[in-house]
């Protein structure tokens, strides 16, 4: 990667004299930041901006390692080929017509995946910004050159995004509104080749780098993501475009359809530390504030001191704070008498802190430093949460004394900030420069603050391998059955799987007569449950096959007949003992094209879809994955034992978790499980209900690119 991003030597192929084109903003970026070689390339010109230029890439003197290329894209595989001829290592692909056209574009594309296969040259893009790298004034892009007019403002925020006009967007925004400053931008555009992994193990080495932000349509090899973030001891915040999948509707089981809405996108970004963002501008926030502080306190409570000029403003963020998980802090005496001396004695102490008192008073400056000093003192605070005001009431005030307190003591602060126009853009950019972030709304300050106490940062990185003693065994022994030509195995067969690799599932037995089920009814002890089992049928409910509550004799022969009834074409007759409890909960696994074997828990019965509060994480996974799975989910009242309920046995929950993956990593042939409901009995979960989809063959083949042990 480092010669695309501290070359000796470019090549710009299709630089033009013309200040339309894309050609001459690239050529004018390069001149302005650029202090290495630069090689024009086009043949109808002999100088440009009085360098020489060169009719051919072939033609292009030592040194270049790095060939910028913008040139129509029918064009581009012919000029790759030169550069791999003239043994250039990596070129960045600046060009549009590629895959996001159509067919014609897809084949060029094809075309150049194949030159770097087969060649071992490395290309960025195509379809991309390039790079823009604010420490170094490397500017590799045709971002317009008036980006050099704001002054590129250097700062430890580093981004990787896949489209190219947002990655302009964002830095045209940041530039203007001097809100951050930036590292370095890589647009990558349609990932021919270069993808966000790569450049991800380089800006995590990268010293100029404290926190990295991600926009990304797809994730194409998602396992591998995963284990680089885990790993990663630099915060990452990633928004992922496109996380709905239309088609989940016709998916055969209830684990399919709940992953249809970014569920297995969010989960894995979690287990794997990463932040997720749910728009642009909340991205941006979220790393400037883990870029200022990327570490905290070990076990940081998240109890917040607000240091307000306005009482209404202390209040709605109080209101934010307590909504957001985070607590109001209860001030120590100590604090109280401190902040005392400088209050009227009228004033009580209380947090939010109503400074406007003590500023008519005192002035803002010295109230301010006297209570940042208090606060930052009172081992009760972890963060400060200050209001500032731009503009006059005595609150212009030089605040880098108590920037300089507060780092000290090791505490965050954030900022919010209103007033007047010109002037509170001034003191934002003062303030920031001081390493404190600012925001304009209370409730992203208070976003930014959850985002620091709730970072999700792994003990241990994920890995994508499993060694377990139990599944090759059991998956032997069913190798057979997992190779049928059928695309789902009834409940009987699944639960015997499930049960074959250490998942408590529910006494049952297959009957033929009445009198077999009344013998299965006494053995298990009313009441009990009567299914029908068809071929194909996946949900019995909704066929009238299920007929629960059955506790005598004559009950059990109307069933019988119903059941044989509803089943024309044949079936088996399920009989199991009626397992009551006061949780019903859905647990599956499912193989994801981007993530591989995915774990999944909600809660589940007959509202699984409705309710939808589900959760997924990516196999294999630990016991703390396990119990950090449980905790996504929001009805944690029902997991804790609501209404005198008893609660889940987290252990138990954890050990079923754990064995799905362990099945979907050791069985390739399973593409789906469902087990639902999973019902907790006494605190023990059971499978009463569960189905296995078999992966189809063509589903084996498409899939085959996910890596999965």
């Amino acid at each position: 990667m480092e010669y695309f991003f501290n070359p000796k030597g470019i090549a710009l192929v299709g630089a033009t004299t013309k200040p339309a084109r894309g050609g001459f903003s690239i050529l004018t970026n390069l001149l302005k930041g650029f202090a290495g070689n630069i090689y024009p390339v086009n043949p109808r010109y002999s100088s440009i901006e009085g360098l020489s230029c060169y009719p051919s890439v072939l033609d292009v003197p030592d040194p270049v390692d790095l060939a910028i290329v913008f040139v129509p894209g029918p064009l581009v595989p012919k000029v790759i080929q030169e550069c791999v001829m003239r043994k250039i290592p990596g070129v960045m692909i600046e060009s549009g017509g590629f895959s996001e056209t159509g067919d014609e574009g897809k084949k060029l594309q094809d075309m150049l995946r194949r030159i770097a296969h087969e060649t071992g040259i490395r290309l960025w893009g195509p379809n991309c910004m390039g790079l823009v790298d604010a420490v170094s004034h490397h500017v590799f892009s045709f971002v317009s050159p008036t980006i050099w007019d704001y002054g590129l403002i250097p700062g430890d925020v580093s981004l990787i995004v896949q489209s190219g006009m947002l990655s302009a967007g964002f830095l045209i925004d940041t530039m203007t509104h001097g809100t951050m400053g930036i590292s370095k931008v890589c647009s990558i555009g349609n990932k021919v080749d270069v993808e966000e992994c790569e450049l991800l193990e380089y800006l995590i080495k990268d010293p100029h780098t404290k926190a990295i932000g991600l926009y990304m349509e797809s994730i194409p090899d998602g396992r591998r993501f995963m284990e680089i973030c885990s790993r990663s001891p630099k915060p990452i915040v990633a928004l992922k475009g496109g996380k709905s999948r239309k088609g989940a509707e016709a998916a055969m089981s209830h684990t399919a359809s709940l992953s249809g809405n970014g569920a297995i996108i969010s989960g894995a970004m979690s287990q794997a530390g990463i932040i997720e963002a749910t728009d642009f501008k909340q991205m941006m926030d979220f790393c400037r504030t883990l870029a200022a502080y990327p570490s905290l306190p070990r076990n940081p409570a998240g109890r917040v001191a607000v240091l307000t000029y306005s009482g209404g403003a202390g209040i709605v963020s109080a209101d934010f704070i307590e909504n957001m998980g985070l607590e109001v802090a209860d001030l120590s005496w100590q604090t109280r008498q401190t902040l005392k001396s400088v209050f009227p004695g009228w004033m009580p102490i209380a947090n939010p802190v109503d400074l406007w008192p003590a500023v008519e008073k005192n002035g803002g400056e010295k109230t301010y430093r006297a209570a940042v000093e208090a606060v930052c003192a009172d081992p009760g605070v972890d963060a400060i949460f200050l209001h500032l005001f731009a503009g006059g009431f005595s609150l212009n005030f030089d605040i880098s004394p108590l920037a300089a307190r507060v780092k000290e003591f090791g505490k965050p602060m954030i900022a919010w900030l209103i007033g007047e126009r010109k002037q509170a853009r001034e003191m934002q950019t003062a303030i920031q420069k001081q390493g404190i972030p600012v925001f304009r709304e209370i409730q992203r300050s208070v976003e930014c603050l959850h985002v620091l106490f709730k970072r999700n940062k792994r003990e241990t990185p994920w890995c994508s391998s499993i060694q377990s003693s139990l599944t090759p065994k059991a998956s032997d022994r069913w190798k057979q059955v997992l190779a049928m030509p059928s695309n789902s195995l009834d409940e009987h067969v699944s639960k015997q799987i499930l049960a074959d690799f250490g998942v408590p599932t529910v006494p049952e037995k297959i009957i033929r007569s009445i009198s077999e089920a009344k013998a299965a009814a006494t053995s298990f002890g009313f009441p009990i449950v009567m299914k029908g089992i068809t071929p194909g049928v996946v949900h019995k409910t909704e066929q009238g096959l299920v007929r629960i509550g059955i506790h005598s004799n004559e009950m059990v022969e109307t069933a019988f007949s119903a059941l044989r009834a509803a089943m024309p074409n044949g079936g088996s007759i399920l009989v199991q003992q009626q397992i009551n409890g006061s949780i019903e909960l859905i647990a599956g696994f499912l193989r994801d094209p981007q993530f591989g074997p995915c774990v999944m828990l909600g809660l589940g019965g007959i509202f699984a879809e409705a309710l939808a509060d589900t959760a997924f994480a990516v196999a294999p996974i630990s016991r703390k994955d396990a119990f950090h799975l449980m905790d996504q989910i929001r009805a944690q009242k029902v997991l804790n034992g609501f209404r005198n309920s008893i609660p889940v046995n987290r252990d138990a929950l954890s050990d079923i978790l754990i064995c799905l993956g362990e099945i979907g990593l050791s069985c390739p042939q399973i593409q789906e499980i469902d087990i639902n409901p999973l019902i907790v009995c006494n605190g023990g979960p059971i499978a009463v209900d569960a189905s296995i989809i078999l992966a189809t063959d063509a589903f084996l083949q498409s899939h085959s690119h996910t890596k999965t042990p």
